[in-house]
């Protein structure tokens, strides 16, 4: 057991790792590349490579298995992760620092907690609710500037981020309640595919010159391997051996990873407000998920049946 969740740790330690890795990676690329033909080449490899990955794993054989309420369900993902993965890569390319844009992202398992109360009637905890007002006041300290005007007020980029972290919990409910029976892997590849599809119709529209850098496309094949290939499926692995909210407190820690890959690889470093914004947010993200530790649960319903 002990070697079970040492095993789903370290899954969510290294995921947590190359997930951060997507922020610097995708920035060096989107900084010489237009965003559809990024997508372009970012999924057409993510896709290889899910593709390949499903079949020697031979999860291609369930496919024909899916029941129509499963294959609406993932065309739904589909459409979600297009709107999703859109407003994140656009994020990106807007943000200077990918740091502050990792800050924000923090917004996501708020917004989540908060769509599991109205949604799927989840309990909202004391403790919950303390996470979720630190991560939003550290989320408008990292993207405040000044102004006087609504459009001077926060930094550019800052609300296409809260539209990547509002499809993505979202989506997220989606998995939840609908996919549950389904792998990673077909999960995952189904992800690559849609967003495959939709980077190719992009650049039908945009019509960029399909000739990238050398650089580009170094940096395009090392973070489409290692984002969304390697680190969204050990986060799905992860989760077979720890609990989503221990899991989910190891990813809170991925703005560590992208500061120091941020100030290495750009030279870039967040102001003191949005560094004290950001660990907020951290903070915030790490009591959501401890509220729904196992041993924290269980003390609350005994308290609960103790006060009848």
């Amino acid at each position: 057991m002990k070697a079970d969740r040492l095993k789903g740790y370290l899954y969510a330690v290294v995921a947590t790792i190359a997930f951060s890795n997507i922020y610097i990676f995708s920035k060096a690329a989107l900084n010489e590349v237009h965003l559809s033909l990024f997508g372009l080449y970012w999924f057409a490899l993510a896709a290889l490579l899910n593709v390949a990955w499903l079949v020697y794993r031979k999860h291609h054989r369930f496919l024909t298995a899916l029941s129509k309420r499963q294959l609406k369900a993932l065309l739904t993902l589909g459409i979600l992760e297009i709107l999703t993965t859109s407003f994140f890569f656009w994020s990106i390319q807007i943000i200077p620092d990918p740091t502050v844009t990792s800050f924000l992202g923090n917004l996501y398992p708020v917004i989540l907690t908060g769509m599991g109360v109205v949604l799927l009637k989840e309990k909202f905890s004391r403790m919950e609710a303390v996470g979720a007002f630190l991560a939003l006041a550290g989320a408008f300290i990292v993207s405040y500037q000044g102004g006087t005007s609504l459009s001077e007020f926060f930094i550019p980029g800052a609300g296409i981020v809260l539209l990547n972290a509002l499809f993505a919990a979202i989506a997220s409910i989606v998995v939840k309640v609908n996919v549950r029976e389904m792998s990673p892997e077909i999960i995952n590849t189904n992800r690559s595919v849609w967003l495959l599809l939709f980077s190719g119709v992009m650049v039908l529209y945009f019509r960029p010159s399909l000739q990238i850098s050398a650089t580009a496309f170094m940096n395009i094949a090392i973070g489409a391997t290692i984002g969304p290939f390697i680190a969204l499926l050990l986060i799905y692995y992860s989760f077979h051996y720890i609990e989503v909210s221990k899991s989910s407190i190891v990813q809170s820690m991925k703005v560590v990873f992208v500061l120091i890959g941020s100030l290495l690889y750009f030279g870039t470093f967040p102001l003191v407000h949005q560094l004290v914004g950001g660990a907020l947010t951290v903070l915030g993200v790490v009591l959501i998920s401890a509220a729904k530790l196992p041993r924290l649960t269980r003390e609350k319903v005994a308290d609960s049946k103790g006060s009848e």
